[in-house]
């Protein structure tokens, strides 16, 4: 009987696509290919469409941050996690002055008197990008840095802490920092896991709705990584001998290991939250549909490939890059003929991939409820149509939709079906007289893969250019909330905003406060303000608590070889005030 027959049943199996899983890609392959996981970048997001991308007025910054709501304090408007010393090899984090607030008119002129009239019609959170991960998973391709420095992250044994310490910091803010509305909601808008594999939405769940996790899977004893594995090109914190990361600064660290692997205990979401999917949730590496059954059977087995031969590691890097490894062929090639170079490792049928239909019985189940929707968003006629795609009410008179982007037939942009397409416009119809706001993990310039879904052969793709042209032609459609670059980006899109947010797992490690208001004067005012973990901005080494360790995953981040230094993204798209002509 196969090894995942347990975790896969053969119910499952037809619908597994893409189950043997970014920016697009896990660690190895996806930081390699650039902050989208792709060559769409989001230094290259597309230039604002159609008319009202200029407005009657430029972009102003008001004076002073001074928000109404009492969380401001704990927001990037009042301060934020910088480096001390920009010009140092290993760069330390303090305090940094605050963002202020951008008022975008390109829709509409802001009128003064507007913060006494005006009407709050949702308060929510968004955190996107958490990737969650087993970092002792086989099918990590950490070994494509011999070729590419920023295809392994040094801190990601460091992520159930940092993702803790978001939480904490959700929790603590009660009201949004604009309007002083209370929140209503947070919503998580893909690549919740990085692996796509069991244990990994276990860990996410878990974290989510209040638990206790332990970040290990394998051998419960001893971590079988690639930390201590005695090849340099990776950081070992617990040895004193040289190392690619310790010649540019990184430290010594006695008992990493051990502390990163412990028990994590979360308080969970104090609001009621929302999932949405992303492609590290639905494919192997973010981006492998095997319908081969290979890498599934490879994630729970006990071999991993730890290295590389220089000119292998750049293959199979080029191939990633020109986009023809849907199927996972290569990555599936390479590890049959490296079996020599492997070492052994610990099974472990939690690492087993899970399938769409897994990843919605996960989320239904009551040990994962927390603060509620029992299913966050997912309810049984997603079971029983196998879609991950659902409304919610947001508030008064306000419609949340999310969407699946991911492209089950392979590979980490994005796309949606003709049945997506035309029920999204459905939704928008029935909510003429109100607002929709519509989340998904890709956001519109990352979707331009139209591989037909192996469910749905027939069926033809969408890319982000006809979602842009759907919601532009809807006057309900006020935001469009997403993900998947990793990097603050705000677009005008002629009627409607389009608004994506950094990951969790690179700095500046950020989430965001969306806050919609009806100023009662033909306008309404969409505010965005960042946050940051809880986690305390200043690390100590030899502080292995588990706010000292999100301390060091903070600062790990901002120091890691290849990772880009522009995703806090442009001024205008940190904190915010949108307007909208209503």
């Amino acid at each position: 009987m196969s090894r995942i027959r347990s975790a896969v049943t053969a119910v499952d199996r037809r619908s597994f696509l893409a189950v043997a899983g970014a920016v697009g890609l896990s660690a190895g392959i996806g930081a390699a290919v650039g902050a989208t996981g792709g060559s769409g970048s989001a230094s290259a997001a597309p230039a604002p469409t159609g008319p009202g991308t200029t407005g009657p007025a430029t972009p102003t910054a008001t004076p002073t941050p001074t928000p109404t709501g009492p969380s401001a304090d704990r927001t990037t408007l009042h301060s934020l996690a910088a480096p001390r010393d920009r010009s140092a090899a290993f760069r330390r984090i303090g305090d940094g002055p605050g963002w202020r607030r951008v008022v975008r008119e390109q829709f509409a002129s802001a009128k003064s008197g507007r913060e006494d009239r005006r009407k709050v019609l949702s308060s929510f959170v968004q955190l996107t990008d958490l990737h969650v991960t087993d970092v002792q998973h086989p099918v990590r391709t950490e070994y494509v840095r011999s070729e590419s420095p920023g295809a392994w992250r040094p801190h990601e044994a460091l992520s159930v802490a940092g993702a803790v310490s978001l939480i904490e910091q959700v929790n603590a803010l009660g009201t949004g920092p604009a309007t002083g509305a209370p929140l209503a909601f947070a919503m998580t808008t893909g690549d919740n896991t990085d692996n796509n594999s069991l244990c990994e939405l276990d860990w996410y769940l878990t974290l989510m709705s209040g638990g206790l996790v332990t970040p290990n899977s394998g051998d419960p004893g001893a971590y079988e990584g690639v930390q201590n594995s005695g090849l340099r090109m990776y950081w070992h914190p617990e040895d004193g001998a040289p190392d690619s990361d310790k010649r540019l600064g990184y430290p010594r660290i006695d008992g990493f290991l051990e502390a990163a692997l412990r028990p994590v205990r979360s308080p969970g979401l104090a609001l009621p939250w929302y999932s949405t999917v992303g492609n590290h949730d639905s494919l192997a590496s973010g981006a492998y549909a095997d319908r081969t059954g290979f890498l599934a059977e490879f994630a729970v087995g006990t071999r991993k490939l730890y290295d590389l031969p220089d000119q292998d590691a750049a293959a199979l890097l080029a191939q990633i890059s020109q986009g023809d490894t849907a199927n996972g062929g290569p990555l599936i090639s390479l590890l049959r003929r490296e079996k020599r170079r492997m070492r052994t490792i610990t099974a472990d049928p939690r690492r087993a991939p899970f399938t769409p239909l897994q990843y919605l019985t996960a989320h239904l189940d009551s040990a994962h409820t927390g603060a509620g929707p029992v299913g966050h968003g997912y309810t049984k006629a997603n079971l029983a149509s196998a879609s991950l795609d659902y409304t919610f009410s947001m508030g008064a008179n306000v419609t949340g939709v999310s969407l699946d982007t991911t492209d089950h037939g392979g590979h980490f942009t994005g796309s949606v079906g003709t049945g997506q397409l035309n029920w999204l416009e459905g939704i928008l119809k029935e909510h003429s007289d109100g607002y929709v706001v519509l989340f998904t993990h890709h956001n519109s310039w990352t979707m331009g893969n139209r591989r037909p879904d192996p469910a749905r052969p027939g069926e033809a793709r969408h890319g982000g250019d006809e979602v842009v042209a759907l919601l532009r032609r809807h006057r309900s459609a006020v935001a469009w909330i997403n993900g998947h670059s990793h990097r603050n980006v705000v677009l005008p899109h002629g009627s409607f905003w389009e608004i994506s947010t950094a990951s969790h797992i690179d700095f500046p490690q950020q989430a965001r406060v969306v806050e919609i208001a009806d100023n009662r004067d033909g306008t309404l005012s969409l505010f965005t303000t960042l946050i940051e973990s809880a986690a305390p901005r200043e690390t100590d080494f030899t502080d292995l608590s588990q706010s000292g360790l999100a301390s060091l995953y903070r600062e790990l981040a901002l120091n890691a070889q290849g990772s880009r230094q522009d995703l806090a993204g442009l001024s205008d798209a940190r904190n915010t005030e949108l307007l909208l002509r209503r």
